[in-house]
């Protein structure tokens, strides 16, 4: 939700047990027949998806490796409940242009996959340009549909009222903090952050580190531009579709961002993504910043790492989060915001959709009601999924199946219903292009030229943007 990576809350969690297996026919006494009567067997078809992940990568380094493992152990799997009918062949494709690739297979007319996993955040765009099935009178016919969260349906429903993708799982925008650095919690206010932070500085540590740079064509703007934003009470639009920056809200921000920066509270690394992906984690990893403000789904990827205390957590994988915050040393929290507003929270969902043109959608729907089952729901939320079950009745199951993982669900839903939680791209339809022109935005005025009138730019990126409307 890296190069291949990355990829939102009624959240409570069991799912409904999908409907028993069929009985098998009673036998029947064999019948001689001749050979020109003979039925040939079933043939195998594959069934192709379009992951992010790549489960050939074996490298313990790579930054996919939950989800490269997680399709390494579960593609034997499905092969083995549906042998003789589909077999799983999963095609990986880079996270940042899945999208963009899709739409061209389709309206070109060429191969497409049966399912990709994809987000609620390209459904306008595939919509726009005819790419996904019209899945409404399948998915309401599931007996696990009654027990998907309603925001995560309304996630996968387009302005038509009909649903284009499903959600499996929500990925809300929280802070992950060190709790030796706050030992009287989070700050609540932009003026605590501040108090807080020039305590640390003393301490020789960065009060926050976050994706502040444009690499990948502006994720910054969902990974921390929009939870900065709406905790100032700003936004991106006007509510008709057009961008909308230039407004005291996302200026008060945009000020406050500068003066955090000037002040030296702010880990240098949160600019350096475009050259090296992702770097701005490695100061929360070693904890030479406070805290950092991310999806939910940084869990997986934030890793190892080493307290403040000296204790190290180094199994390389989303369990030294787990650890860290079941043994205290992280916890969760919603972002600060002025005095009298909430905090911001992006939100979203992450699933499946099925391609038109798809040669197999009744594997991609086989597929689906075995990863919505108890059995295989689970591993899907806590690996590709990386947020909470979009199924309410599944987050028993999912505590149950990794009790390590209990805390971290519990202080990230007590994060996510402290905070006033929404998509960040409003009612913007171009959104690669909206996310881009913002994080270039925002980067310049803070980075680049901190000095640099911040209407004018503001109002140069909202021109940009809507004379494509």
């Amino acid at each position: 939700m890296h190069p291949a990576r990355r990829s939102t809350l009624g959240i409570a969690a069991t799912i409904a047990l999908l409907a028993a297996a069929c009985q098998a026919p009673a036998p029947q006494p064999a019948q001689p027949s001749a050979p020109q009567q003979a039925q040939p067997a079933t043939q195998e078809r594959e069934f192709i998806t379009w992951y992010q992940y790549d489960e050939t990568n074996t490298d313990p380094k790579s930054d996919e490796r939950v989800g490269n493992e997680y399709l390494r152990k579960t593609i034997p799997l499905f092969n083995e409940a549906f042998k003789g009918k589909w077999r799983w062949v999963n095609q990986p494709q880079p996270f940042d242009q899945m999208a963009t690739r899709l739409t061209a297979a389709v309206q070109a007319g060429g191969e497409v996959p049966d399912l990709m996993q994809s987000s609620d955040a390209n459904l306008i765009p595939f919509l726009k340009n005819g790419v996904v099935q019209d899945l409404t009178d399948w998915i309401k016919a599931q007996p696990w549909f009654d027990d998907l969260d309603p925001s995560a349906v309304a996630a996968c429903t387009g302005p038509d009222g009909r649903i284009y993708c499903v959600p499996v799982a929500m990925t809300p925008q929280i802070v992950f903090a060190w709790k030796d650095y706050f030992p009287n919690g989070y700050p609540k206010t932009p003026e605590e952050f501040k108090q807080v932070a020039e305590q640390l500085k003393a301490k020789g540590v960065y009060a926050i580190t976050f994706f502040g740079s444009t690499a990948f064509d502006g994720e910054g703007t969902t990974r921390f531009t929009n939870t900065l934003i709406k905790s100032f009470g700003g936004t991106f639009d006007d509510g008709q579709g057009n961008m909308k920056l230039d407004t005291p809200e996302n200026r008060a921000a945009i000020e406050f961002l500068r003066e955090i920066i000037a002040a030296g509270y702010v880990h240098p690394r949160s600019w350096d993504g475009t050259t090296t992906p992702f770097i701005e984690e490695e100061p929360m990893k070693t904890a030479e910043a406070a805290s950092f403000p991310t999806g939910i789904f940084g869990y997986r990827y934030v890793n190892p790492l080493k307290a403040p205390n000296g204790r190290e957590y180094n199994k390389g994988n989303e369990e030294d989060m787990l650890d860290a915050i079941t043994n205290g040393d992280v916890f969760i929290a919603p972002f600060f915001a002025p005095e009298g507003r909430k905090p911001g929270c992006g939100t979203g969902v992450t699933g499946f959709v099925i391609p038109n043109g798809a040669k197999n959608p009744e594997a991609a729907k086989d597929y689906i009601n075995w990863i919505m089952s108890k059995e295989q729901n689970p591993d899907w939320v806590l690996g590709p999924g990386g947020g909470f079950p979009a199924l309410r009745s599944m987050l028993p199951e999912i505590e149950a199946r990794m009790p390590v993982a209990k805390a971290f669900y519990e202080q990230a839903a007590a994060a996510v219903a402290a905070s006033e939680c929404r998509p960040w791209y409003g009612t913007l339809e171009r959104r690669n292009e909206a996310k881009k022109i913002i994080q270039t935005a925002i980067f310049k005025l803070v980075k680049e030229d901190p000095t640099a009138d911040i209407s004018a730019v503001l109002k140069a990126a909202e021109e940009e943007y809507n004379k494509g409307n």
